[in-house]
């Protein structure tokens, strides 16, 4: 897993200075050019992603292909370290309260015009804005000093400053040091000004408007069928690039993907048949790895019955996690036994599963028919003895993966305790968003991490947090994380986000089912890309060979 990240609190990061990122991967001969003397490399990796504008994506589909297109202050190296992207230099002040950042000379943007810090300042401050209304606001700009008055509409207040066209200059509220993750993170990506105010919400919508300054910038998007990106003469690294296109086929049914993966049209797909995956094992071209993350299931907390905690953990006991991972999910995930699961770094450098709960698990999966008795007095416990007096509840999920399928199992575990379940697939452009409108009963979710520290899973249950689907609000919860934020003690940040743990696995603010693994189908020509524990695949320097 990716090494982790100083936290909030901790002594300042120390200063980084610039060596050219190359990819320098692989010493094979390239294949062919094309008969266009073009090298183009077509990927899946999903279906129609819900938005390409950095500040308003939350998906980890939509923020791959933003990894390709856009480059941040600072980028994230395959072995998880820090590395110059736009800023060649970096440093913080003693007190960790100030980060200066100094840009490359000659930045352009992939329509040629001159990038600077004053770029990096509009797109920063636009995440506060309460009218684009960017759900991950909070969570990467809530320390900066005049973030509250900011998010209120006086985006002038957020303390970031271009101090000339090279250098960048960030005030904090409180020392921060995993900041610099925050500095390499997609929601803090730059977006040019004029296009965005002349073209409204349209301006990330089509390959004629969409305006970038990373290794590649979009040429053509056509709905349901694919984006294409080519080499961005004006990146600053573009000589690396390999390269001439990159295509992700815009795919969401895994049978059609797997199809074109077969006939040598695609050359990696994300989404793999589950019902083929027995097959897969043993195959060269088959990949499972970590990443750190959760697949969990969301109840809103703001309709009945999901407001009564008894009913919420009734539901979650009934839940046989480990036939879901092992037997349905086919050994690809991991049953939970907690919200947070491995990978998560602690403010020691140790696990934070490892730490949590008295080192024992919150969620007992071991006597599953116990938990189902248990399930049941709860659920009596709430006024509905075997289910009686509940009305029919839905289930909303996409239709990818194993979320079908778990979906169907839901429907019978949850019979067992008297819950009647309809479940209703919904398309992927519209999921995500009714999931964060709150316009649901039951549904389908998951975080992948951003950083390791384990406030950015965390937080996603802060009562103001824009991800928080579920609308989960508890005042202890959110003094907890108030705490961790505030504190320079190391020992006393662990504490408090341990506590906020504790808090919201004994409210059941959700349903943690598994933790992830990706697992996909790669060609060997494909080289120099790599997979990071954070669920992105990087194809910046990614080159094709026979």
């Amino acid at each position: 897993m990716v090494v982790g990240l100083a936290a909030c609190g901790s002594k300042p990061a120390e200063t980084k200075s610039a060596e050219t990122t190359e990819s320098a991967e692989s010493g094979e001969t390239a294949a062919p050019a094309e008969a266009t003397g073009e090298k183009e490399l077509k990927v899946q990796i999903g279906p129609n992603p819900e938005t390409m504008d950095p500040a308003l994506n939350s998906a980890v589909d939509g923020g791959n292909m933003l990894l390709e297109v856009s480059e941040c202050l600072l980028i994230v190296d395959k072995d998880g370290q820090l590395q110059p992207g736009q800023a060649e230099s970096w440093e913080t002040s003693e007190d960790g309260l100030t980060w200066t950042f100094h840009l490359r000379d000659g930045l352009k943007w992939s329509d040629g015009s001159d990038f600077t810090a004053k770029d990096f300042e509009y797109s920063w401050k636009r995440v506060c804005d309460p009218e684009v209304a960017a759900p991950y606001a909070e969570t990467v700009l809530g320390m900066v000093k005049g973030y509250d008055e900011a998010i209120e509409g006086n985006t002038d207040a957020l303390a970031v400053t271009a101090q000339d066209d090279k250098t960048l200059v960030v005030e904090l509220s409180n020392p921060c040091t995993y900041f610099g993750s925050l500095a390499a993170f997609a929601t803090l990506s730059p977006v040019q000004q004029a296009t965005v105010e002349a073209n409204g919400d349209a301006w990330a919508t089509s390959a004629e408007t969409y305006i970038s300054n990373g290794p590649f910038h979009i040429t053509e998007w056509v709905p349901n069928s694919h984006i294409t990106m080519s080499k961005n003469p004006y990146y600053w690294n573009a000589d690396a690039i390999k390269l001439d296109k990159l295509t992700f086929a815009l795919i969401e049914d895994s049978n059609a993907a797997y199809s074109a993966y077969q006939s040598g049209e695609l050359l990696m797909i994300k989404d793999v048949p589950t019902e083929e995956i027995p097959s897969f094992e043993g195959r060269e071209d088959y990949y499972v790895e970590p990443i750190i993350g959760t697949y969990y299931v969301s109840l809103n907390l703001n309709k009945e019955p999901f407001n009564i905690k008894e009913v919420r953990q009734a539901l979650s006991l009934a839940i046989d996690r480990d036939y879901v991972a092992g037997t349905l999910m086919q050994g690809t995930y991991t049953a939970a036994t907690s919200f947070m699961g491995p990978g998560w770094v602690d403010t020691d450098g140790s696990e934070f599963q490892a730490n949590a709960n008295g080192g024992k698990p919150y969620m007992d999966n071991s006597d599953f028919e116990a938990n189902v008795e248990k399930a049941k007095q709860l659920l009596a416990d709430a006024g509905y003895p075997n289910g009686e007096g509940l009305p029919q509840l839905t289930y909303s999920t996409n239709d990818t993966g194993y979320h079908k399928v778990v979906a169907e199992y839901l429907q019978q575990a949850w019979a067992e305790i008297g819950v009647d379940l309809k479940v209703e697939t919904v398309e992927w452009a519209s999921f995500t968003p009714m999931r964060r409108n709150g316009d649901y009963e039951i549904s389908r979710n998951g975080w992948i991490g951003d950083y390791t520290d384990p406030s950015n899973m965390l937080e996603l249950l802060y009562s103001t947090n824009g991800n928080n689907d579920g609308k989960y609000n508890n005042p202890e919860f959110d003094a907890a994380i108030d705490e961790s934020r505030s504190t320079v003690d190391p020992e006393a940040r662990s504490a408090a986000l341990h506590k906020a743990e504790d808090i919201m696995m004994e409210d059941m603010a959700c349903l943690p089912i598994a933790y992830y693994n990706d697992f996909w189908l790669q060609s060997d020509k494909i080289t120099g890309a790599w997979h990071s524990p954070y669920g992105y695949w990087h194809f910046e320097y990614a080159d094709i060979v026979e």
